[in-house]
């Protein structure tokens, strides 16, 4: 991205392009306001390049309606030494600096038509100053990618998708408290999701903010991957490491709603720019869709993430509070209404159709994803069939009705056994994630384990066929760090994993069987090839609540290929269990939560089951089983000669 004085002889056209227009393409200027330059990020902000025979760095800002505007610095003292020229009826304002340094602090500051000063960090810097300061730095991105074992070149429907979600700040810290940086993080952190078999990794977000307890969703540098863990060829440098161990990279991502910090996008110009109001529940500002270089500065984010950094996915944070109007809104706030008298915002819903539209048609590789947790239908549906156009969308149904039903006490489990089932009426009807994230370990809501009923060993049976039913549920998986260790505190934005845990037998079991388990995930087509197929799934036995047992199939697209598990929510066992098979012939478990290698009681069917011409579960074949408390099995046809994969 960068062209100096030495690269000239090189790229003549573009040296000429900048000698000559300094960015200033009239066709390119003319994109920009229609909101259709997808690469603006190429010409806005600070860029390295070489005019009239000088290294420097030009600057392109979109700030209209304003008197004036300085380019600030430590290169300057901060002074207003350093005008920028008006461009397009002072809509765009540009200057070359020559001779600026790598890594050079500067602000914009801005005189609104009032006379008012504002010192406003580049809404497209790529690199920010270390909290608590607050201004942009120069910065080339220039970085050799080896990723050639990047995560997109698979289809991502086409592979298994096991997200391991993670905040790189409190992942794993140093022993006096410090942050790994990422270039320690590139060390450490692939190795780790290998070893545990997860296929993907979720970043929550990276780009820069000021305040660490918003976990990154109040943003001011959406261009800039925080500079709290280092520089941002260093992040290309983590990204490029877990591409090579085959890890996808997921990005969350925040459209909608901003901060309201005083050096950010927030009033840039001394009036509503880039905000088309307040959203009042989270004290941020919304973004403005209609307004097309608004719109075309989040389209051209976005394409920034893909090209420069390599980023294979995407989680698109809060959709609801985009398309609904009145989202967040108190009962003394103004009922708001679009022209056909409905609550929808389609405005936004016109702008989530065209981000698809445009990574659908430029970059088929790459994977959307919608956090929208109410019942919009269509999420992931293409925008001409009337849908969003989202390839995945968080099945926030299933994971609200799960852990409601793990907590309840093993009697009035048996009364709501519905809650186990009723995601199985409408699992098809998008494809679907099944998340376990960040959402689900604060705020009072305690750890996954620590909302388990019974003793300490029952927490743990409990956990381990919470993950178990969640990998053998239709449906992509997403589960939060710390869940992998059994974290019995909340996590805390603040502090490190308590990997202290891990030298206790029964969490480092727990580990285990989360290792073994996304194994089986990777291994067995039958769990993941037909995730959002309708005949990758089939019920054996969904309405035995008394004895809060589940039997059912996963199939993979060849039909020889299936899997058949038996989950027990009770803490019961079961010497003798009848299990109703599709086919006659030899099964063989290839998988038993209640290993004691995981912390079971042992209870496995060690030997291969010959299955009997005896009905049973509406099935014409059966086959009768060990089946463990508080436990689930899996079984595979084979024969005796088969042995159990684990």
């Amino acid at each position: 991205m960068s062209f100096n004085c030495n690269t000239a002889k090189k790229s003549e056209s573009e040296g000429d392009f900048m000698r000559k227009n300094k960015f200033l393409d009239k066709n390119l200027l003319y994109l920009f306001n229609k909101g259709e330059d997808l690469k603006s990020y190429l010409r806005m902000g600070a860029h390295k390049i070489c005019f009239d025979g000088v290294d420097g760095y030009n600057f392109l800002l979109w700030a209209p309606n304003v008197k004036e505007v300085y380019l600030v610095g430590d290169f300057n003292n901060w002074s207003q030494d350093t005008p920028m020229e008006s461009i397009n009826e002072n809509e765009m304002w540009t200057v070359f600096v020559p001779g600026l340094p790598d890594e050079s602090s500067y602000k914009y500051l801005i005189i609104t038509n009032d006379g008012k000063k504002l010192h406003k960090a580049d809404p497209y810097a790529f690199y920010a100053e270390v909290k608590p300061h607050t201004a942009s730095k120069t910065f080339d991105l220039t970085y050799k990618w080896k990723d050639d074992n990047r995560g997109n070149v698979t289809n991502h429907f086409n592979r298994p998708m096991n997200i391991y979600e993670i905040h790189l700040g409190s992942w794993m810290m140093h022993e006096d408290g410090s942050v790994l940086t990422y270039l320690e993080l590139a060390e450490v952190l692939p190795k780790y999701l290998t070893e545990m078999n997860y296929t993907h990794v979720g970043f929550m977000p990276v780009m820069e903010h000021p305040f660490d307890g918003s976990w990154g969703y109040q943003l001011t540098g959406y261009f800039a991957p925080t500079s709290r863990f280092g520089k941002p060829t260093d992040f290309k440098h983590l990204i490029n490491m877990l591409h090579k161990a085959g890890i996808s990279v997921m990005l969350d991502w925040v459209p909608g709603h901003f901060c309201k910090d005083e050096h950010g996008l927030g009033r840039f110009n001394g009036e509503m720019l880039y905000e088309s109001g307040e959203q009042l529940e989270w004290g941020t500002y919304m973004f403005d869709y209609e307004k097309e270089e608004v719109a075309g500065f989040l389209l051209s984010n976005l394409v920034y993430w893909i090209e420069e950094y390599h980023v294979d996915g995407f989680r698109v944070d809060g959709i609801s509070s985009m398309i609904y109007l009145n989202y967040g809104s108190n009962k003394n706030s103004e009922h708001k209404q679009n022209k056909d008298g409905g609550e929808e915002n389609l405005i936004a819903v016109k702008f989530l159709q065209r981000i698809n539209e445009i990574v659908a048609k430029n970059y088929p590789y790459i994977y959307m994803i919608a956090e929208e947790s109410t019942a919009w239908p269509l999420v992931t549906y293409p925008p001409y069939e009337g849908g969003l156009g989202f390839h995945y969308k968080w099945n926030m149904g299933w994971m609200h009705d799960t852990l409601d039903y793990f907590q309840l006490d093993y009697e009035d489990r048996k009364t709501k056994h519905n809650l186990l089932t009723f995601s199985s009426m409408y699992q098809y009807s998008e494809n679907y994630i099944l998340p376990l994230s960040h959402d689900e370990v604060v705020h009072g809501k305690l750890s996954i384990i620590g909302r388990m009923p019974g003793d300490y060993w029952r927490q743990f049976a409990n956990l381990r066929i919470l993950y178990l039913y969640q990998i053998a549920h239709c449906g992509a998986k997403l589960n939060f760090m710390g869940n992998e260790i059994a974290q019995y505190v909340e996590w805390r934005y603040y502090e490190e994993l308590q990997w202290f845990l891990l030298d206790y037998p029964a969490h480092k079991k727990h580990q285990n069987f989360v290792k073994k388990l996304n194994k089986l995930y990777i291994n067995e087509a039958s769990l993941w090839e037909q995730n959002f197929d309708e005949d990758g799934f089939m019920w054996i036995e969904a309405d035995d609540c008394e004895q809060g047992v589940l039997v059912f199939l996963r199939k993979a697209k060849n039909p020889k290929d299936f899997t058949v598990m038996a989950i027990n929510f009770q803490p019961n066992y079961y010497e003798s269990f009848d299990i109703g098979v599709p086919e006659n012939g030899t099964y063989i478990e290839i998988f038993n939560s209640d290993d004691a290698a995981y912390g079971g009681s042992g209870k496995v069917n060690s030997s291969p089951i010959k299955s009997n011409r005896r009905s049973s579960q509406n099935q014409k074949d059966s086959i009768t089983i060990k089946l463990p408390p508080l436990a689930g099995v899996i079984f595979k046809k084979g024969d005796e000669k088969n042995e159990s994969t684990f």
